[in-house]
């Protein structure tokens, strides 16, 4: 069997947080690409049923939707639940909802920081224990984390502490979950994406400023797409990435290196 058959998902059940749009609908498209059934699980879920839809008439695979706020230990639990009825079992996943808040230190709120660590870490840490525990008892599978390249360096020119301590805690949350359940057949590994251009990114007036201070710095003088996250997602999802757990890859077009 070459490399190209090895690194197929056909027959592997998984979900994906934040997928309705942006990176996690791009990886979930990948991972049913690659022959996965896949769960679009988003709060938004009109939006995640049409992504659902798009990416089961695109692939042929089962691609459902669920509705689901990630800093719902009951909720989170429940998701699991039906991906696993629905789909027949859960392989891997790749816990990505997040949102940043852009505020100077001194004028950030306590409800601000607060809502920004919720989703950010929190939400990481009840999607990792509910699939965790399920992967546990029932022969191993791969968590993948959205972390970020914030979880590295400050950004600049945005103010964005909360949203850099929470990638940061992603970072480590995802290293020590994978000494914990390294001999139990469960890998945790996390993606730091630099900025990438997604179409409300692309879009949003009070972003634009910023993307041309970011494509200035940036060694490749660009944001990255999407899509350029799918293929690091897909082979951590396989099998073949069987000896890799606890590690954190960058993809940030070198932004970082400096």
């Amino acid at each position: 069997m070459g490399i190209i058959e090895k690194m197929k998902l056909d027959g592997k059940k998984g979900f994906v947080t934040g997928a309705a749009r942006g990176i996690g609908k791009s990886t979930a498209t990948a991972f049913a690409e690659a022959g996965a059934d896949v769960a679009i699980v988003d709060l938004d879920f009109e939006e995640a049923k049409k992504t659902a839809a798009e990416l089961a008439e695109k692939t042929g695979r089962k691609v459902i939707a669920i509705k689901t706020d990630c800093t719902d230990p009951e909720q989170v639990d429940a998701m699991v639940i039906q991906v696993v009825s629905e789909l027949g079992g859960l392989n891997f996943c790749h816990n990505n909802a997040g949102i940043c808040i852009n505020a100077p230190a001194e004028e950030m709120t306590y409800a601000q920081w607060s809502k920004v660590i919720n989703i950010n870490l929190n939400g990481i840490f009840l999607t990792d224990i509910a699939a965790g525990k399920y992967m546990l008892e029932h022969g191993g599978g791969s968590i993948i984390n959205t972390a970020s390249m914030s979880a590295h360096i400050v950004n600049v020119p945005q103010p964005q502490c909360a949203y850099n301590a929470s990638k940061a805690g992603v970072i480590q949350l995802t290293k020590s979950l994978a000494i914990e359940w390294a001999k139990r057949g469960v890998r945790v590994n996390s993606i730091s994406p630099g900025y990438i251009g997604t179409e409300l990114t692309l879009n949003s007036p009070t972003l634009i400023p910023l993307i041309e201070k970011w494509n200035e710095m940036a060694p490749l003088g660009r944001m990255g797409k999407p899509e350029e996250l799918e293929a690091i997602c897909v082979y951590l999802a396989g099998d073949t990435s069987s000896f890799t757990t606890g590690a954190d890859f960058i993809i940030d077009g070198a932004f970082t290196c400096f």
